[in-house]
This record gives structure tokens, C-alpha cells and sequence, in this order.
């Protein structure tokens, strides 16, 4: 299959947006427990879904597996569950520094690290530097850099102005929080060393018959069986620490409590949790697309989630009383954004040719 830059731009973008989207069903859950709602939409997010889409996408998922080296898996399964970390401790990242240097921190090491990292590692940076095309792609990954930073700062100005409270963090505390900033970060960079490390994983899938569209799928099965370890352990201790157990049966440990609503609870969960996964199936796809170029698919994926979840701030009136001055650097942001996914695809399209 001839790679298709554009196509693959187009996937990334409905991944980012499915990734936007994800807690917006979680936002309607009622008297569930963070560590209660976030464990039954991860049960979707990193077992049933990817499960059940890669055993319908790929001949024989369990003989491919069961085919891949043991040190693959291994090391897929290790950098999901580094990943799963970066997760827990980006809100510690905004705690400490805010909103403004939190996200400009985390994200932006997210981004080169889970950019740059794989093509460091197997020394075909200074190749990809020397060609035009390499050097337009790694000008998108710099824009958008300089995106996330406007937007991060669009943000601090907003909730400054709106009093919200995420400007005037009284726990602000630049040591810690540049110290778990860095952690996180890097930590969620692991993400795109895990599906590097999926290699043979796809090799064997393709060998087997998969739809090249589909040769990822079978690696995300490993990789999110790391971060659901990661998440599981750490809501399994806040669910023995608050004895909130019982929430998942529609029970309550507080007669004065009334009931959560259990059905409505878990479909909301289901959803969630299914469109965090969406994520990484068109994140998957996405990559596939890109040719030589794939190690840039974690720079237009993670330019794409910020762009959206921007877009449905504004849809959720986040940004009604903000001033026009502040506005206009969000909307500057999100150009950046769009214009680094255009100047990615670009220098993608012209590896290809």
C-alpha cells in the first residue's frame, strides 16, 4: 500500500478529536467517584475495545500474538505502563505551575520527546534533517510548539479574567511543579516508544493477512494492557482508601447518600471510555499513512487534541466572558495548530515524491 500523507493528516485529526471528546460523557456521571468512573471507562478504553477491534480487524489475533517475540511484548507492554504514569501526574503538573506553564511544560516535552525520541534512538534524525522534506516536517513539529504555548498562555489569561481560580493556584510551587512536569511529559512520550517497539507486532499482523490500515491495532492490545496497569493499581488504592467499592454496584457506604444512577453511569462510561480509545485506533491508522515520516504522527496527533479540545471549550462557553484581546490569541493558537498539521503533511507528501 502507497502511503497517503493527507489521509493520514485526516485520521490523526479524528483521532484528536475523539480524544477532545472523551470527558464529556464522564462530565454527566452522577455520584461516582473519580477513581470509580475513570477505572470503569478504562475497562473500555484499554481492554474491551482494543480487544474487540483488533480481533475483528485481524486474522488471527491471538496467533499473532502469540507469535511475537517475547521481548516485544514485553517491552510494548512497559512503555504503555510508563505512559500510564505520565497520565496520573499531568494534573499534579497544573496544580503546581498552573495552567500556562503546565501545559507548556508537559505537552511540549510530550510532543518532542514522543516526536523526536524514536528516530534519536535508531539514528535516522540526521538523515530526515538533511532533506527538505525532513526540514519542512520538523518546522511543523517547531510551529507546533510555538501553538501549544500560545494556547497555554490564551488560557492563563482566561481564567485570570474570569476569576476561576486556575491562575491564582495557591499551591503554585515552581521546583515541584517543573520536577513533575518533566516526569509527566516524558512519561506520556513513552506512548509513541511503545508502538515503535510494536514493529514485529505489525510485521506479523500484515503477514497474517491484516488490512494495512489495520497492522496497529494488534500492538494497542499491548500497550494499553501498560496503562491499564498503571491506572487499575492506582484506582484500586484510592478505591480501598475511600471505600468507594460499592459505587460500581450502585451502592453507597452513606445511607444519606441516594443512589447513583448504575445504568446510566456505566453507558457513559462505555462511551467515554470508547472514544478515548478512538484515539489511538485512528492514531494507529493515522501512522500507517505517513511513510518515512511516521515518527511525526505523535506531533500531528497531539496539535490535533489541543486544537479540539480548544474547540469544544468554546462550544461549552469557556470562553464567552474572556476579553478580545485573549481571544484573539487562542484563535492564533489554534491557527498555529492547523497550520503545522498542513506544513507536516506537507513535508510528508514530499518524502513520498
Amino acid at each position: 500500500m502507497t502511503p497517503n500523507p493527507a489521509l493520514g493528516v485526516l485520521f490523526h485529526w479524528i483521532g484528536g478529536g475523539s480524544s477532545a471528546s472523551f470527558y464529556v460523557p464522564y462530565k454527566r456521571i452522577r455520584l461516582w467517584s473519580w477513581e470509580v468512573f475513570w477505572l470503569a471507562g478504562g475497562l473500555f478504553s484499554w481492554l474491551i475495545a482494543p480487544w474487540l477491534m483488533a480481533g475483528l480487524r485481524t486474522p488471527d489475533l491471538l496467533g499473532v500474538l502469540a507469535a511475537t517475540p517475547h521481548a516485544t511484548l514485553v517491552w510494548c507492554w512497559f512503555w504503555g505502563a510508563m505512559w500510564g504514569f505520565g497520565g496520573l501526574t499531568f494534573g499534579l503538573t497544573m496544580r503546581y505551575l498552573g495552567l500556562s506553564l503546565g501545559m507548556a511544560v508537559a505537552l511540549g516535552l510530550t510532543t518532542v520527546i514522543g516526536t523526536l525520541g524514536p528516530p534519536i534512538f535508531h539514528g535516522t534524525i540526521g538523515d530526515i534533517a538533511s532533506k527538505t522534506s525532513g526540514q519542512l516536517t520538523l518546522a511543523g513539529i517547531a510551529i507546533t510548539l510555538i501553538g501549544i504555548i500560545v494556547v497555554a498562555r490564551a488560557g492563563q489569561a482566561k481564567a485570570r479574567e474570569i476569576g476561576d481560580g486556575e491562575s491564582e493556584n495557591g499551591e503554585f510551587n515552581v521546583t515541584r511543579g517543573l520536577l513533575i512536569a518533566v516526569f509527566s511529559g516524558v512519561m506520556s512520550g513513552c506512548f509513541a516508544w511503545g508502538l515503535d517497539a510494536g514493529q514485529p507486532i505489525r510485521d506479523l499482523a500484515l503477514r497474517a493477512g491484516t488490512d494495512p490500515l489495520a497492522q496497529g491495532l494488534p500492538v494497542l492490545c499491548v500497550v494499553l494492557a501498560g496503562g491499564l496497569t498503571t491506572n487499575a493499581l492506582w484506582c484500586a488504592a484510592l478505591i480501598a482508601r475511600n471505600r468507594s467499592l460499592p459505587q460500581f454496584f450502585g451502592g453507597t457506604n452513606d445511607p444519606a447518600v441516594p443512589r447513583a444512577p448504575l445504568l446510566r453511569n456505566w453507558l457513559l462510561s462505555a462511551l467515554g471510555g470508547t472514544l478515548w480509545y478512538g484515539q489511538f485506533f485512528f492514531y494507529t491508522m493515522g501512522e500507517s499513512q505517513m511513510g518515512r515520516f511516521g515518527f511525526s504522527s505523535s506531533t500531528l496527533h497531539m496539535a490535533s487534541i489541543i486544537l479540539f479540545s480548544t474547540l469544544w471549550g468554546f462550544a461549552l462557553g469557556e470562553w464567552s466572558r474572556a476579553s478580545r484581546r485573549t481571544l484573539r490569541h487562542v484563535w492564533a493558537g489554534i491557527g498555529l495548530l492547523m497550520a503545522a498539521t498542513v506544513v507536516i503533511g506537507g513535508g510528508n507528501m514530499l518524502a513520498q515524491t
